[in-house]
Order: C-alpha cells, then structure tokens, then sequence
C-alpha cells in the first residue's frame, strides 16, 4: 500500500513529436506516482499537457524537477513547470456544449467568455480551430459549460446578440451524457 501522497499541477509544452507523454509518464512511475487528471492537445504545432499527479511525500520537489529537467532537455522542450496543490475539487459539471463558428477576428474569445463571466457560468472545456484559406480564415470555438444557476433562456439571448454583433453563428444546447 503507497503511502502519504501529495498533489502536484505539472505541465510542459514542446514541439509535438513521439515519446513525450511517455517520457513525462515514466518519471512518475519511476518516483511511484500516479496520473490523477491529465488533459493534453496539440496547439499550432506544440504539444502541450496538463496533469495533476500524486507522488509520495518522500519524493521531494527538488527530485520531480530534476527528473522532469532532464526530460525538458532530452526532448528540447520549451517549458515544464511543477506546482504543489492543496486539493483537488470535483469542480463544476459541464451542462451545456457552446459552439461558435464565423470569420476570424480579433475579439472572439473574450467577447463569448465575457456574456460567460457575467453570468456566473463556467468554462469547463475550450478548444479553438482556425480552418478555411488564407484570405478567408474561418474560427471555429466549442465549450463546454456549466451553466449553473444562469437561466438558460436569457443566456442564450446573449449570446445570440454577441453572435449578432460579431458576425458569428453561435449555438447552445445541453450535454446529452456524461462524457469522460
């Protein structure tokens, strides 16, 4: 049985190429921890990943760095940072998918995350892609939310309104089922 583990926020990001999640997998198996939520992507080019990890008490902060350094430089990654974590809380549930799709300009995300904010609701997943040619750059946003307590109703004329305002086509609808 492990005993005393301790959380860990660990995140890297590099130019994607094989090998990097099983290099970054293997220093914590070799230190006896564990992936407790991982979330990974590859973002322009540059492969970027996201864990919580718990590890032994008696693995020290100093050892995690210097493994995961010697990973950093052994895949010419760009970065790898390592954080202590208190807890980690269940957070919110997602509840409703946001799409949002038209011609790309500046201001997208934050006009759609701001009606967002000012209703209290939750970001719970983002992804963005930039699709289309050169002289027609078509931006293509999905969410996940967790909506909350805003009604659902007035949520939905918001964003209908932003859409309007920026020339975007935005869609709300509820989560069907519970995905990973």
């Amino acid at each position: 049985m492990l005993g005393a583990m301790r959380l860990h926020a660990l995140s890297a990001i590099g130019r994607d190429r094989p090998g990097i999640v099983a290099a970054i997998s293997k220093v914590l198996l070799d230190l006896e921890g564990n992936v407790e939520d991982s979330q990974m992507a590859i973002l322009g080019g540059h492969f970027a990943v996201m864990l919580i990890v718990a590890l032994p008490e008696s693995v020290s902060e100093a050892e995690l760095g210097r493994r995961l350094d010697e990973v950093r430089d052994e895949l010419a990654l760009e970065a790898v940072a390592v954080s202590p974590v208190d807890e980690v809380a269940g957070g919110p549930k997602p509840s409703h998918v946001l799409s949002v799709y038209g011609a790309d300009h500046p201001g997208i995300v934050h006009a759609v995350s701001s009606v967002l904010a000012e209703r209290g609701v939750s970001i719970t997943g983002l992804e963005t892609r930039l699709g289309g040619g050169s002289d027609e750059a078509v931006y293509l946003m999905l969410m996940e939310i967790a909506a909350g307590d805003a009604d659902p109703a007035e949520l939905r004329r918001a964003l209908a309104a932003i859409g309007e305002r920026e020339g975007l086509d935005v869609s709300l609808r509820e989560q069907a089922a519970d995905a990973l």
